[in-house]
């Protein structure tokens, strides 16, 4: 029981509290940047599943994007729930994820990247030239119900966003008990040496199709919660390459260590990328890339590797003056 209730599941669910408290105080270009962040952060903790498995792919807006289209598709034939739109979302995400890992598990490093990419632009062509599909202009997103009560239109984002930050929540928790399973723990012997995983009985292909059907529907959950918030798709901003880059973008921020990293890189890279284009509208790719530049130089493990210095810091120094248990 303590395995699964750690220091990693009490500072999601403080996390959880406090945006609740939050929402009633954010202005809503902040909360907008808040959903935004949820919906960015739940597409890296798939990404992070597939990084600790040795893996990196540039190809996740081709499940975003589904799980985003997927949304349009059901309120065209009248389902307008937002459990059963999320539902659906994971539901296609997933499925697909599932039908491309038996190709996708056989190829590794640079092969299995680029292959995510050739799948996901094959998306954004179709979608690009079926007008049924709202072709290079999308489709609107109508707002929504939650268990059928239809909020007033003042109370629908703060409502939006309770929901949003609930399905994060279920998410980061669901992946970090995930890693924490035997299953979980094989990612990285997978990465390590998966010669020894097949000794020891368990296929490692079949470890990565698990661990790429789970990152697909975590990138469907992220494109849901994308579209309900913008209020639109198109597959220029859910489906391009460039979209997947964002992802990757955010998972090299966040770094590995801890799943609630991610939610941290994807708010740091949205206010990021939000004042970068407000004050140097004609610069702001070059001071996005400045930065991953740095933080790939000075923090080569992500946000999340300052808590892990900062620790190390103060036993160093407890150690130096003797508080230290003897034996350590």
């Amino acid at each position: 029981m303590t395995r699964l209730f750690d220091k990693t599941f009490w500072g999601l669910t403080i996390g959880l509290v406090a945006l609740f408290a939050l929402n009633f105080l954010l202005e809503e270009w902040m909360r907008s940047i808040g959903l935004q962040s949820l919906s960015r952060g739940c597409v890296a903790i798939g990404l992070l599943v597939l990084w600790r498995t040795g893996l990196v792919s540039f190809g996740h807006a081709l499940f975003f994007g589904f799980g985003a289209y997927t949304v349009a598709m059901l309120q065209i034939i009248g389902v307008n729930d937002i459990i059963l739109l999320l539902i659906g979302g994971c539901a296609t995400a997933g499925l697909l994820a599932l039908v491309l890992g038996f190709l996708l598990r056989q190829y590794r490093a640079i092969f299995f990247a680029l292959l995510n990419m050739a799948f996901s632009m094959i998306l954004y062509g179709v979608l690009a030239k079926v007008e049924a599909l709202g072709s290079t202009d999308g489709i609107g997103i109508n707002q929504v119900s939650f268990f059928g009560f239809v909020p007033s239109d003042d109370s629908y984002r703060p409502t939006l966003f309770i929901f949003a930050v609930i399905f994060a929540y279920i998410a980061a928790v669901g992946s970090h008990w995930y890693l924490k399973s035997t299953l979980g723990l094989m990612t990285m012997a997978v990465r390590e040496n998966e010669i020894r995983v097949e000794y020891l009985g368990y296929s490692a292909e079949k470890a990565i199709h698990i661990k790429y059907v789970l990152s697909g529907v975590l990138a469907g959950m992220g494109g849901v919660i994308m579209a309900l918030t913008i209020g639109h798709v198109d597959p220029d901003s859910m489906v391009y390459w460039t979209v997947s880059g964002d992802f990757v973008f955010i998972t090299i921020l966040a770094g590995t260590g801890n799943v609630g990293a991610t939610f941290i890189g994807a708010l740091v890279y949205e206010l990021l990328r939000t004042y970068a284009f407000e004050f140097a509208p004609e610069i702001w790719q070059l001071i996005l890339g400045g930065s991953l530049l740095l933080i790939i130089m000075f923090l080569p493990d992500g946000l999340w590797s300052i808590r892990s210095e900062w620790r190390n810091r103060r036993a160093l120094a407890a150690a130096k003056s003797g508080d230290a248990p003897a034996g350590e």
